[in-house]
């Protein structure tokens, strides 16, 4: 045997005794272990654990260096064998918990068609709000537009323009509620009727004029069951060439049967009202007893229920609108949303308006 021969073995056995020295993980020994694992992060630790930076075979990677080089080749074929079987095994494992998981997730998720389906509760318009729209869509029908204006207003147009006089006590602080008061010039108030949008409506529009103003209105009124400091009102007016009380009449008997049924009766009482002349309180027939009934709750026995006040338009509005009373005629009605729903459901509280209580509202969905 010739001494390069000799040393040839010598460095075998030397690279053999090293390889057996190596404490790298066998993979075929770790497969139960494997297979016994049943989530992503358990294998995740498991891979942390034996392919990570602080595992057995990462440290023999980090040892080679210290190899001469004649052993270093080999003993990293080695170590990255022994790394891409166990790597092959935890992929595989990985794979079907993957599956696993996926069907579990699958099924947890999943619809029970067999279930009572989820019942949630819908809103509705509040009752004041169905009415404003009931009124508007029969004048709408009747020809009318619906018009609109601010809340915080002079008090020209919710007084002087309407005719209303300077002593009248609607214009005192106990009655409006006054943003600004003492200069007749510029006092500003919240409105006290929707009245004011018909004198602007006039100033910006030449006739004929047909329309609704529905809105909210203030006054210093006290909380009881007919009184609200804030409240709804719905207002019509008609101007044009040649309108008679007689239209009055007619318009508002056909609304009175378009809203509370095709078989009600109005009747007109003489009344007063600054900006209409001649004026009255328009009344119509109980739509629950229809005045058959002397002991009903609604009308108290009467068969009668104030409905709205109405008038002619008196020609000092035109004058102050820039209208010719010589030209036109025309008639104006007011009535409280509030009082129209009350009259028309047999409601005898205001403040259920304003309660927002459930049990009295989810009687009319809408």
């Amino acid at each position: 045997m010739t001494e390069e021969q000799e040393e040839s073995i010598d460095l075998d056995a030397k690279l053999d005794e090293m390889l057996l020295n190596m404490r790298l993980p066998d993979p075929s020994e770790l497969q139960a272990r494997i297979d016994a694992i049943a989530t992503s992060d358990d294998l995740g630790e498991f891979h942390k654990d034996h392919l990570g930076r602080g595992s057995v075979i990462a440290k023999e990677l980090k040892n080679l260096g210290k190899l001469p080089d004649e052993q270093r080749k080999e003993a990293g074929r080695r170590i990255h064998a022994v790394r891409q079987d166990l790597q092959r095994r935890i992929d595989a494992r990985q794979e079907a918990i993957s599956i696993q998981e996926k069907a579990g997730q699958i099924a947890a998720e999943g619809i029970d068609v067999t279930l009572d389906s989820r019942h949630y509760s819908i809103g509705s318009l509040h009752l004041i709000q169905q009415v404003i729209d009931e009124v508007s869509d029969i004048f709408i029908g009747l020809g009318y537009k619906v018009a609109d204006g601010p809340e915080a207003e002079l008090a020209w147009y919710n007084f002087d323009a309407l005719n209303t006089p300077k002593d009248h006590p609607g214009r005192l602080e106990s009655d409006t509620m006054y943003l600004d008061y003492g200069d007749p010039a510029d006092e500003m108030l919240l409105r006290a009727h929707t009245s004011p949008v018909q004198a602007r409506y006039m100033e910006a529009h030449e006739p004929p004029v047909y329309i609704v103003v529905p809105g909210k209105c203030y006054r210093n009124d006290t909380v009881d069951a007919s009184h609200l400091p804030v409240f709804y009102q719905i207002e019509g007016l008609a101007v044009d060439s040649g309108i008679q009380f007689s239209d009055l009449k007619g318009t508002l008997a056909e609304f009175a049967r378009q809203f509370l049924g095709p078989r009600t009766e109005v009747r007109l009482r003489p009344h007063y009202f600054p900006f209409t002349e001649p004026s009255a309180e328009m009344d119509a027939t109980c739509p629950s007893c229809e005045g058959a009934n002397t002991s009903c709750r609604v009308c108290g026995g009467s068969g009668w229920l104030e409905l709205l006040g109405c008038g002619m338009v008196d020609p000092n509005v035109f004058d102050a609108v820039g209208y010719n009373p010589a030209d036109v005629t025309g008639f104006a009605f007011g009535a409280g949303v509030e009082r129209l729903a009350m009259v028309r459901y047999g409601i005898e509280d205001m403040r259920h308006f304003v309660d927002n209580d459930l049990r009295f509202l989810a009687q009319f969905p809408g």
